[in-house]
């Protein structure tokens, strides 16, 4: 692996996917974090547009790697490590500058496959201003980003936001339970815990909050935070929720700064120097003044407007404080997790019984929003039986946070008179 080679990573919150990380800075090769839940169909599109020179993973998950792309195991990886070999000689670093490659990151598309966001070095440095004016992490404490590795959100808040700052990153490999996860930060004496919003809901909902000595922030992104939740947190833990908000091609751009008291449901004003606008109620941001902007998708050239337009809508009050109030386009964000709807309908058509379908979200009290598949049968019969088996093949053919959580039959779909499905009428439906 050299200067700009792409490295892939197949490994969750573990020492061995921040050293691997960290190897491929240091050599000048372009980290890929893939989430572990991607199945081979998920991982064939990424080897396809990014070309890996390298896999890295844990055994669980490297069976889901398209063949022709070597690949080198946790164990491997622990020997290549090993300081106390005689031949671990430590590689110089290479000479890069800050618009070199560093990053890439998938990110879901609403009529298309996931497109590969690519992110220059000053992407890794540029974390600086969320680090101070939204993370908050302070040296010496310890922080608990539990993002899963292969969002935009874990490459810069699972340890390069902390470490910024001089503060030591907590990693946890293990599926969320909300107990567990107040017991970890009460035993582990957490300073600053970043979570996605579900988290915070499932927490209020499921355990029972309560003030913890050592904890002093709280903050969140990925989608919006009801405000009754930071109501709950205030009053159950003695600390207030402070929302921040970005898109994976632009970094963070806005947040509730640790100096000042939220506004319950704002995601809080431009962090220092980066410049917005509210054009026909759509948020813009000026790429020259936001540090962490991508380079350019994998597939097409740099973006050289004036104003990125980020699709989403928003509302900005006099103080400029900003509020999100939905998407432009059908982007489905579940439980921090952003699904493109027409993933999920590409794996539901993969099944022999399913003649067409349509993928929008409905509402949820804990994950904000589900997927909801709406299906016309060639075969079969529509109920329970068959919703369980389509879903259970989703999760087969994606990664399984995809799957519709609802799914209903119908006899047709509502199309547009160039055969585009409606899906704004199966929301409203």
């Amino acid at each position: 692996v050299g200067r700009g080679d792409v490295v892939m990573t197949l490994i969750g919150n573990r020492p061995e996917w921040v050293l691997a990380m960290l190897a491929s800075f240091r050599a000048g090769a372009i980290a890929m974090p893939c989430n572990v839940q991607l199945r081979r169909g998920d991982l064939e599109h990424r080897v396809a547009v990014a070309n890996p020179k390298l896999a890295i993973g844990d055994e669980a998950y490297l069976g889901e790697l398209p063949d022709g792309v070597p690949y080198m195991t946790l164990a491997e990886l622990a020997d290549v490590l090993d300081e106390d070999l005689p031949q671990a000689t430590p590689v110089a670093p290479v000479d890069l500058a800050p618009d070199d490659p560093a990053v890439v990151i998938f990110t879901s598309g609403t009529t298309g496959k996931p497109r590969g966001v690519l992110y220059p070095q000053r992407y890794l440095t540029g974390q600086r201003l969320q680090a101070e004016h939204w993370f908050g992490a302070r040296d010496g404490e310890l922080a608990w980003c539990t993002a899963s590795t292969g969002w935009s959100k874990s490459a810069r808040n699972v340890f390069i936001a902390p470490w910024l700052s001089g503060a030591t990153a907590l990693l946890h490999d293990a599926s969320f339970d909300p107990e567990e996860r107040l017991r970890i930060v009460e035993r582990e004496g957490v300073n600053v815990l970043c979570q996605a919003p579900t988290e915070y809901r499932m927490i209020a909902r499921r355990a029972a909050p309560r003030p913890i000595a050592e904890l002093r922030r709280l903050v969140s992104a990925g989608e919006p935070l009801n405000p009754e939740v930071i109501r709950a947190f205030r009053e159950e833990v003695g600390l207030t929720i402070h929302d921040g908000y970005g898109q994976t091609e632009t970094g963070p751009v806005t947040g509730m700064r640790p100096d000042e008291d939220p506004r319950d449901g704002s995601m809080g004003r431009p962090l220092p120097g980066i410049e917005v606008r509210v054009l026909d109620g759509e948020l813009q941001v000026r790429p020259e003044t936001c540090p962490t902007f991508f380079s350019r998708y994998l597939d097409s050239e740099t973006f050289d407007g004036e104003w990125w337009a980020t699709g989403d809508h928003v509302r900005q009050d006099g103080d400029g404080y900003l509020w999100f109030e939905g998407r432009e386009d059908d982007v489905i964000v579940s439980a921090g997790y952003r699904i493109g709807p027409f993933e999920v309908e590409s794996a539901l058509l993969t099944h022999p019984a399913v003649a067409e379908a349509a993928v929008v979200s409905a509402p949820d009290p804990e994950r904000g929003s589900v997927v909801r598949a709406v299906v016309v049968l060639r075969d079969g019969e529509p109920g329970p039986a068959m919703e369980g088996e389509l879903q259970q093949h989703v999760k087969r053919v994606t990664a399984p946070y995809k799957y519709p959580r609802i799914v209903e039959f119908t006899d047709s779909l509502p199309k547009t008179s160039s055969g585009k499905i409606k899906r704004a009428a199966l929301r409203s439906g």
